[in-house]
């Protein structure tokens, strides 16, 4: 079953990432043949002194013997393994990736403050269609992450984020020189597809160079402020420069791209395994040894299990794992209402208040001082949980709190700013009032997000990319479709009622992240998944204890040095923990 394989080739991975007692670092000294257990066979005196040479630094490389195989892995504070890079490195990339997902979630929404300059060129009348260029767009984060989060978990990050980058680029200059609204529409789609790399990849980056829960945590805050702000601030850009011309909407999201150019180009691998596969074939052709592989050599990589295993991994994670169906729903809902604001502040503030496109789209700068609030809250909460734990707090040590509590603040949030919006957008209220909601809404929104998706990276570790691409996909279900009704609907039932209905649905959801802190144990409990990751972390910790005893003893030739388990006994202790 692709499911059994998947997690089979995970187990395999992770027991040759560790260092047990089963594993022994490189002495570079003499009698190689025993110390190195085959990992080079003496084929001749160059080749064993060429071996010797590059394992002089016996914490950075290890090898563990695996059926007729020999694999190499990172060793404690292997300068390589990206959660050891240093502090600058480490900006690097967190800047690079936030202007990676900028470039995106900017493209996202371009069009809101230029779209009755495009109905005016195209002579559109039909107010549906006016809705499509962003909706077609986050069907593009629909069907994109289904390929860039998988496939970054086989062939490494930077790749898919170099080609997704090209093709952003090459769109978003097909939509500056649209010759019509069906080739915008279709172009549009494309770059939909496009962008969804760096929102279905960064985060997983981000958990690849952050081992600490805290850090990775952080990081994510500020990852999830970018994915926010950006769709905030650029209908107030297409609004003031689409009255020169709309196609400058499209031409400005190029040139926002074009200056992020060094950052993709610069952008370094982060994936462990792939690392590690670049280190295995180094080694191969340094040794001639053949049997040098790493953990990603050993997983299937034929078509049958790309499209078996790989790509469906996101699907079979919605429909298997509870935690993360109901994370996706609880996202996919909050991400659509999010959207569905390009729609009803067009309402609220030009028709109701008869702003320009370009004044209307400043009242949208609310909601993104409302997500930076919600990232310092974010940190504080997170030097509070510290401190609690130091002081023995015994909430403190409950996974459930360590994300959770946010959440549950967040969501009634949710509800009062939406219920603030409808009932204060009226010509006898003064436009501050319900602009000002749009702090709460912010504050709100982005507090979900940031504790929902760090729960998710948390619970699924090695699967983050996959978990994150699984939500993206649903959100931008909900993100195309549902703005697709929100002028009809305010049409009908006018902005007080229209408000207060998805102030309603979103109140029924907001139990979710409560569930899950009473439930969220046998939740996880129940899970195959979870439970696996959760044997193999602790097999890992267990691993590097033992590792010191195992170093105390390697200075003495005579120590007997116990194998490591074959693929078959790591498939049966798998095949016996999935029963």
């Amino acid at each position: 079953m692709p499911e059994v394989d998947e997690i089979q080739a995970a187990s395999t991975s992770t027991q040759a990432i560790q260092v047990d007692t089963k594993t022994m670092p490189v002495p570079p000294h003499n009698d190689s043949e025993a110390t190195l257990q085959g990992i080079a066979e003496q084929e001749d005196d160059m080749m064993h002194e060429a071996v010797q040479e590059r394992y002089q630094n016996p914490s950075s490389y290890r090898f563990r013997r695996i059926a007729s195989k020999t694999l190499v892995s990172f060793g404690p504070g292997d300068p390589e393994d990206p959660v050891n890079w240093g502090k600058g490195k480490k900006m690097f990339v967190l800047c690079s990736g936030m202007m990676q997902v900028m470039n995106s979630t900017i493209g996202s929404s371009l069009p809101s403050g230029a779209i009755q300059y495009i109905a005016k060129y195209f002579d559109i009348v039909d107010e549906e269609k006016l809705v499509l260029p962003i909706s077609l767009f986050l069907v593009g984060y629909v069907l994109g992450p289904l390929l860039y989060g998988p496939l970054s978990e086989q062939y490494g990050r930077r790749w898919p984020l170099v080609i997704g980058y090209i093709l952003f680029c090459f769109f978003s200059l097909g939509c500056a020189l649209a010759p019509s609204f069906p080739a915008l529409l279709v172009l549009r789609l494309l770059n939909g597809m496009a962008a969804a790399a760096p929102i279905s990849i960064i985060s997983g980056v981000y958990a690849d160079i952050n081992d600490d829960p805290i850090q990775r945590g952080r990081t994510m805050a500020w990852f999830m402020s970018c994915t926010a702000v950006g769709p905030i601030i650029s209908p107030f850009m297409s609004g003031f420069i689409s009255t020169v011309n709309w196609r400058w909407a499209f031409w400005l999201g190029l040139i926002i791209a074009g200056a992020s150019f060094p950052c993709v180009l610069f952008f370094p691998e982060t994936y462990g395994p792939v690392l590690l596969q670049r280190r295995a074939r180094k080694l191969r052709k340094e040794t001639g040894n053949k049997g040098i592989v790493a953990p990603l050599d050993l997983m299937p990589h034929d078509l049958r299990a790309t499209l078996t295993v790989t790509l469906t991994r996101p699907l079979r994670m919605i429909l298997n794992e509870y935690m993360v169906s109901l994370t996706c729903f609880y996202l996919a809902l909050a991400y659509a209402i999010f959207y569905l604001y390009f729609q009803a502040y067009p309402l609220i503030f030009e028709g109701i208040y008869g702003m320009s496109p370009g004044i209307a789209g400043l009242t949208y700068l609310p909601i993104s001082l409302g997500c930076f609030i919600a990232c310092g809250i974010f940190i504080w909460y997170d030097g509070y949980l510290e401190r609690a734990k130091a002081r023995g707090a015994a909430w403190a040590h409950n996974e459930d709190y360590r994300r959770l509590p946010l959440a549950c603040i967040g969501g009634p949030l949710y509800v009062v700013s939406l219920f603030w919006l409808g009932w204060t957008a009226s010509p006898n209220i003064h436009w501050a009032v319900p602009m000002t909601s749009g702090v709460m809404f912010g504050l709100a929104y982005e507090l979900i997000f940031m504790a929902m998706l760090n729960y998710l990276s948390d619970a699924y570790e090695t699967f983050a990319a996959s978990a994150q691409s699984a939500s993206s996909c649903c959100r931008s279900i909900f993100g195309a479709v549902l703005p697709l009704a929100a002028k009809p609907m305010f049409n009908h039932v006018g902005i007080n009622w229209g408000c207060s209905i998805i102030a309603f649905i979103s109140l029924g959801v907001s139990v979710i992240p409560f569930a899950f802190i009473y439930y969220g144990k046998t939740i996880r409990q129940n899970s195959k998944m979870c439970q696996h990751l959760k044997m193999l972390k602790e097999e890992e910790r267990r691993a590097w204890a033992e590792e010191d005893a195992a170093h105390a003893s390697a200075a003495d030739p005579n120590a007997d040095v116990e194998k490591g388990p074959s693929v078959r006994d790591s498939e049966e202790v798998t095949e016996k923990h999935l029963q």
